[in-house]
Parts: C-alpha cells; sequence; structure tokens
C-alpha cells in the first residue's frame, strides 16, 4: 500500500510523459497532493478546475438516471491528456487522481493501466 506521495511520484516516474500529478477531493476542490507541474502547469488551478469537470458529470449521469459509475475522465488538447480517474472504495469517496500527460511522448492506454494499478496500491 503506498501513501499519496508516493503514489503521485510512482505516476511521475513510471508514467512516460507525465508533467503533473494530483490527489483531489471533488467535495472542496482541494489538492490533498501533488507533484510536477510548474509555472505552465499549476496543480492547484487544475485540481480546482477538475472539480468543476467531475461534479458536472456526476450532475449529469443523474439526471440521465445512469446507474453507473465513472472510471475515468479524458480530455484532450493540442499538446497535451488531461486524465481524471475518480477513486473507488469506502476510504476514498470523493476523490480522484489527475494526470497531465505530453501528448507526443505519452501512450495513454499505457497511462490507463498505469494509474488504475497506482489507484489499486494508494492508501488514503
Amino acid at each position: 500500500m503506498a501513501n499519496t506521495q508516493t503514489a503521485l511520484k510512482e505516476a511521475m516516474t513510471s508514467i512516460e510523459g507525465a508533467l503533473g500529478a494530483a490527489l483531489v477531493d471533488y467535495s472542496s476542490g482541494m489538492a490533498l497532493g501533488t507533484v510536477g507541474g510548474g509555472k505552465e502547469l499549476d496543480l492547484t488551478v487544475a485540481a480546482a478546475g477538475n472539480t468543476d469537470v467531475v461534479r458536472a458529470k456526476v450532475r449529469t449521469m443523474e439526471q440521465l438516471g445512469l446507474q453507473d459509475s465513472i472510471e475515468d475522465i479524458l480530455i484532450t488538447l493540442g499538446s497535451q491528456y488531461h486524465l481524471i480517474r475518480l477513486l473507488k472504495g469506502r476510504d476514498s469517496q470523493g476523490l480522484f487522481l489527475y494526470l497531465a500527460l505530453d501528448k507526443n511522448r505519452a501512450n495513454l492506454a499505457m497511462a490507463r493501466h498505469q494509474l488504475r494499478r497506482i489507484e489499486a496500491e494508494l492508501e488514503v
């Protein structure tokens, strides 16, 4: 089992093209931990903004009456992928992992696979 910082560092080192990673509480919009980022990728701003994305999708699913759960949300930009993975489990309700990737260096399928593995090992 990995703690937050260990899991985020693992994402940065094991996922090709990773630019930044965060664990976010989407009830508050607060980043509980961040790694990477920089002046061009403010992970605190990204955490708050992507909280709105998650809330909107959850609300839309409720309005549609969909009885399903969100695995991940992908936002594709010109030069980056932004991957949001909602955490499962009783102790991790209301949390998501956020990962920003360099589109030219990342393998999206492998990134999703690795993020799923990191989620499974994360102890919140």
